[in-house]
């Protein structure tokens, strides 16, 4: 089944799925996921609900993969030879602007996150769990250059913490995360950990 719909989205051109995607995103900032209907989403997009429905099946898939689309880095982009200097590329591959978007939509979701377990397995499984593998991927990498001891138990703890802190910012804070922050966060808590 999902192998069908991805063929079926393949149809559209990168720019009508980018249009698509950013109208949610937009509607997420604007309302917040309670209020996002999959009609406003249709007639900001240009899109057919009947169409929406049929290649997303619903609100949450649709969201998760709007979300998905936005991620703002890829794994294979980053290979600048040292952990350290991998993360500092992971952390200056969003700009200020973009991590502040960010931030608008976690809080559109934030709610619906708690009181939908569909939105909450769907955005987990579609947006985070790739994010932490990227995370993984390159601490890996830091292991297998010999910069991290492969015991050091902070290479379990570094993913969800560096992902959480885009997430958790507007509940802690009220300026948006930014690229200075979260090297920060990194000087401060995530290199002392382990070990560089």
């Amino acid at each position: 089944m999902a192998e069908q719909s991805t063929a079926r989205r393949s149809r559209f051109t990168p720019l009508r799925a980018a249009q698509l995607y950013d109208a949610v995103l937009d509607l997420l900032r604007e309302v917040g996921y309670e209020a996002l209907s999959m009609e406003a989403v249709a007639t900001r997009a240009r899109f057919s609900k009947a169409t929406l429905y049929r290649d997303w099946g619903g609100k949450p898939e649709l969201v998760a993969a709007a979300m998905k689309y936005r991620r703002p880095v890829q794994i294979d982009t980053i290979d600048t030879g040292s952990l350290r200097g991998d993360l500092y590329a992971l952390a200056a591959h969003s700009d200020n602007e973009e991590l502040a978007q960010s931030a608008a939509v976690q809080l559109g979701v934030g709610h619906a996150i708690y009181t939908n377990p569909e939105l909450r397995r769907t955005l987990r499984e579609v947006m985070l769990a790739p994010i932490l593998d990227d995370i993984h991927a390159i601490l890996r990498r830091g292991v297998d250059r010999g910069e991290v001891a492969p015991d050091n138990p902070a290479l379990d703890l570094i993913p969800p913490m560096l992902a959480s802190l885009v997430i958790a910012r507007p509940l802690i804070s009220e300026t948006p995360m930014a690229q200075g922050d979260v090297r920060r966060y990194m000087e401060a808590l995530a290199f002392p950990a382990l070990g560089i």
